[in-house]
């Protein structure tokens, strides 16, 4: 006898005890999933010769490398970061503002027993005037100390020059407060320091990633030369000046760089706040008491391309 489907009586209940099989032991189970690949494994963390150093990703603050990342250290000419905050910070601050430049200025870059320059300098001209604009760009790109020094006393509060720099020098301790920097103080206005001046590589990341905000920061400190600035003279007209270029060689041999400070010193050593962008990701970050000014550039191209190869 057949079913309507035309199967044998007999060969319909061997397939149905085949079946029961299956279904009792698992025999026909769907084969075992395939191991999922595994993720990448990140690159090991890289050596490097600074006494501290720290990096995070500038939008999320999450840390991607560190290395003594809250040492207090030496801050050298990184400080000027935290001068040009201070600056940019001011309640409708006017960047065309004229300063005009005196002899404590012009004076203090230089050594008054060899006459040679002592300080880095800007190379104002005495007597003349420049835009506030302007002197950013020669605090930040040849890293002059007499540009802070016009900057902090026109910027300060007081009666003389030395109240006036000391209230501006109070100002970047009260922002460094307000950021919530614990591990930072500033004693002078450009990081020539009298011995209190220190901060820490993650402090000074954190700082370079709040200036970034500032979209006049975040420009000049992305100018490799800038040769638009004017000095303008007593009787009218104005001075040339030779072109500032920015000490900062990352700008000109790390793809995405946008800045930000050099900085050294005897105590200091060298000192580098750095920051880059590569496909919408922003890693900004800081190494102090590095051993050369070429090994900082080094040690931070390194630790740029550790934090762009990890995730978040």
């Amino acid at each position: 006898m057949t079913i309507d489907s035309g199967v044998p009586m007999r060969r319909r209940a061997a397939i149905a005890a085949a079946a029961a099989v299956v279904l009792s032991t698992g025999a026909l189970a769907a084969a075992p999933a395939q191991a999922a690949p595994s993720a990448p494994s990140a690159p090991p963390a890289p050596t490097v010769s600074a006494e501290g150093a720290y990096a995070m990703n500038a939008a999320t603050g999450k840390t991607l490398f560190g290395s003594a990342p809250d040492a207090e250290l030496r801050t050298g000419s990184t400080t000027k970061i935290m001068t040009a905050l201070v600056v940019l910070s001011q309640r409708h601050v006017d960047l065309g503002r004229k300063v005009k430049i005196k002899k404590e200025y012009t004076d203090y870059v230089i050594d008054p027993k060899t006459q040679n320059a002592r300080y880095s300098s800007a190379k104002l001209i005495l007597g003349d005037s420049m835009s506030v604009g302007d002197l950013l760009y020669g605090l930040m790109l040849p890293s002059g100390c007499d540009a802070a020094y016009a900057l902090a006393d026109t910027y300060g509060s007081g009666s003389t020059t030395a109240q006036r720099t000391t209230s501006f020098i109070a100002k970047m301790n009260s922002k460094a407060r307000e950021l919530g920097l614990a591990h930072t103080h500033f004693d002078s206005f450009d990081g020539v320091s009298n011995g209190r001046n220190h901060a820490s590589a993650r402090d000074l990341a954190k700082l370079a990633g709040v200036a970034l905000k500032n979209k006049t920061f975040k420009k000049v400190v992305g100018t490799k030369v800038y040769d638009d600035m004017k000095s303008y003279r007593p009787g009218g007209g104005t001075h040339a000046m030779e072109p500032w270029k920015n000490s900062n060689t990352l700008l000109n041999t790390y793809r995405g760089a946008i800045g930000v400070k050099t900085g050294s010193g005897p105590e200091a050593k060298f000192c580098l706040v750095f920051a880059a962008t590569r496909n919408g990701r922003t890693v900004v970050g800081a190494l102090l008491a590095d051993t050369s000014a070429d090994q900082r550039f080094k040690d931070a191209k390194k630790i740029l391309d550790y934090g762009f190869a990890q995730r978040g």
